[in-house]
């Protein structure tokens, strides 16, 4: 089985894809999608679409998993962080991939036994969990870590794809 971490964000998407055989992870690749700030948010918007279509289209997951994501304080911020949600939301679809959403203590407490950890502990515990695996930046190292996620609570959550 292929898991697909999605990180979204408008300025920086981070993906990451494991390999699940039994109990056994194996990292398999991980990047993100930076968006220039001084272009428009639709063309924006476009460049996370064609990137994650190229990625979902070279590793073919078979489910995908998202992490929920809570308001910003700054309304505009929001709006646009809920825009590529959309386009995150909507790229698994597009290739009959169910997708599955994680609070994000779910998150931390699956890789780390704690549901308030630092980042850096998530990030530590996604380096010890997939060895080998130098996560590209943050958000890739957070993809990856709610891929994991979805593999140790796939089974409790198989019929609740968003």
């Amino acid at each position: 089985m292929r898991i697909l971490g999605l990180d979204p964000s408008i300025s920086s998407t981070g993906w990451g894809i494991i390999d699940v055989n039994g109990n056994r992870l194996s990292y398999v690749a991980d990047g993100f999608i930076s968006t220039p700030a001084k272009e428009p948010l639709s063309k924006r918007l476009q460049i996370i679409h064609d990137e994650l279509k190229k990625v979902i289209e070279l590793y073919k997951p078979d489910e995908a998993s998202i992490e929920v994501t809570f308001l910003n304080t700054n309304p505009e911020t929001s709006l646009k962080l809920s825009m590529a949600r959309g386009v995150v939301f909507l790229m698994p679809a597009l290739y009959n991939i169910p997708l599955y959403e994680y609070e994000p203590n779910k998150v931390k407490k699956a890789l780390t036994g704690v549901g308030r950890a630092e980042k850096s502990q998530v990030e530590t515990m996604v380096k010890i969990l997939l060895p080998g695996c130098q996560p590209k930046n943050n958000d890739s190292s957070d993809a990856l870590a709610i891929a994991i996620t979805h593999c140790n609570l796939r089974s409790a959550y198989m019929n609740h794809a968003v």
